[in-house]
């Protein structure tokens, strides 16, 4: 373990005196604190970046001596490290790539928190907060044609399943497309390395592989080492809006649940009628020994929300250039639709989410009781509970306050009619089997299916 004093370069070495006041009370120890042991916990998931492991409270515990405070300069801040993991150092230096997402948790746990309160007490719209959360990241570049394509997937995927996405990323690279993915491993860090060997051949210099993830997950997820722009969002349900509104075009590679989640997400969003106009297109992919994941996933959606989900979406199996050819054809109606709604290009604020998506959800066993998981309501209604569902699972899987909860209070409980039940419990089966839950290790359920025609 390595204790260390680092210096920001590029992102927060420009403050004001009450700038450097506020961070400095905001993220140091004390009884008020709101952010310390948030912030803790996510710098120490960044500094272990390489750890390939989605077991937060594991993490935690294997670096509980690990502290981080703020110190106060007249030139600025720094960060004093104490029992930081040795990984994240070279030579005694910190890697460049680490310290950039070190600050960029600074800047977005810290920093930009006290800014997000503010914004709620003044009644800001969620669309306009996830706008300013992206624009304080400078996540936003304005007068560039529509060129950003988000990927997601699995961390817990099999080898063939990454060399694929890292095949596809590759295909979309050689078509100067940028990547946005979870930033995490897996299905999310496959496309950002082929597309950055293909960025390097066709010399793009300023190529983007933007990481996009919440307090809860990094604690969990490490970046990968290839995202050169990391932006944490406040909570889940602003993460899945700040994708759909950077997205040009959607891939999504095989997963498990939290990959259910941000596509029952946007499913939600496209079967909203408003969004009629909108085209954002969306890619079902992954090698041939996938095919069957897919043929379940679609079969699911189907089960759940029908035939017009299932018309949201393409599926292409085992052909990465088809893909790309698919994605880049794609982006000349993505621009002219921009252009004919004068939207912007870099941000989709004609796109209508609803609050069932927007509401922050905390995935409690009281809300995840009673979740309204019927076929009898309106589709995109049920497509927001059914996120909310697999949200929870997420949360019970990986989140170390999730982890907590289920150790105290026993298994969420998830009810609804035969049909959605059913479907869910095939679904979460199959992903079981398949072990798309965890990296490693047995993997413990930490929900019970019950059908509300039969409380067993």
């Amino acid at each position: 373990m390595v204790d260390a004093v680092i210096t920001p370069k590029g992102q927060l070495d420009l403050l004001s005196k009450s700038e450097i006041a506020l961070l400095h009370a905001s993220s140091n120890i004390n009884e008020a604190n709101n952010y310390h042991t948030i912030f803790r916990n996510c710098a120490l998931a960044v500094l272990s970046t390489g750890a390939n492991s989605d077991d937060g409270e594991k993490l935690l515990a294997t670096y509980k001596g690990f502290e981080i405070s703020l110190i106060s300069t007249p030139r600025g801040v720094k960060l004093d490290l104490k029992n930081a993991p040795d990984n994240a150092f070279v030579d005694g230096e910190i890697i460049t790539g680490i310290r950039d997402h070190l600050f960029s948790v600074l800047r977005d746990i810290v920093y930009l928190q006290n800014q997000v309160d503010i914004w709620r007490q003044q009644k800001e719209s969620i669309t306009d907060i996830v706008f300013k959360t992206l624009r304080n990241a400078r996540a936003l570049v304005p007068h560039e044609r529509p060129n950003l394509v988000v990927c997601w997937g699995g961390h817990s995927i099999n080898d063939e399943e990454y060399d694929y996405s890292k095949e596809v990323g590759y295909r979309l690279g050689l078509r100067g497309l940028n990547i946005c993915t979870g930033c995490g491993i897996g299905a999310m860090k496959g496309p950002m390395k082929g597309a950055h060997i293909a960025h390097g051949k066709q010399r793009i210099k300023d190529a983007r592989y933007i990481g996009i993830t919440e307090p809860g997950i990094i604690a969990s997820e490490a970046p990968n080492a290839i995202v050169n722009e990391l932006v944490i969002m406040p909570d889940i349900e602003k993460r899945l809006e700040a994708f759909v509104r950077l997205s040009h075009a959607i891939v999504v590679f095989p997963g498990g649940v939290g990959t259910t989640e941000e596509v029952l997400y946007i499913i939600g969003i496209l079967l909203n009628e408003k969004n009629a106009n909108i085209h954002l297109p969306l890619i079902f992919t992954g090698p041939k020994s996938s095919q069957d994941y897919f043929h379940q996933l679609d079969r699911f959606i189907g089960l759940t929300l029908g035939d017009q989900a299932q018309n949201l979406y393409t599926i292409i199996i085992d052909d990465s250039i088809l893909v790309a050819k698919t994605i880049n054809k794609s982006l000349d109606i993505v621009t002219q639709n921009r252009h004919d709604l004068d939207d912007a290009y870099f941000y989709n604020w004609s796109l209508i989410i609803d609050k069932s998506l927007q509401s922050n959800f905390i995935p409690n066993h009281q809300n995840m009781a009673q979740l309204n998981l019927i076929q009898n309501q309106n589709k995109a209604v049920l497509a927001a509970d059914l996120r909310r569902a697999f949200s929870g699972i997420v949360a019970g899987n990986i989140k170390p306050e999730g982890i907590e909860a289920i150790k105290k209070h026993g298994l969420y409980k998830l009810s609804g009619n035969p049909e959605v039940m059913n479907a869910i419990d095939n679904l979460l089966t199959s992903f079981v089997k398949q072990n798309r839950m965890k990296l490693s290790g047995d993997y413990q359920p930490c929900y019970k299916i019950i059908d509300s025609n039969n409380d067993n």
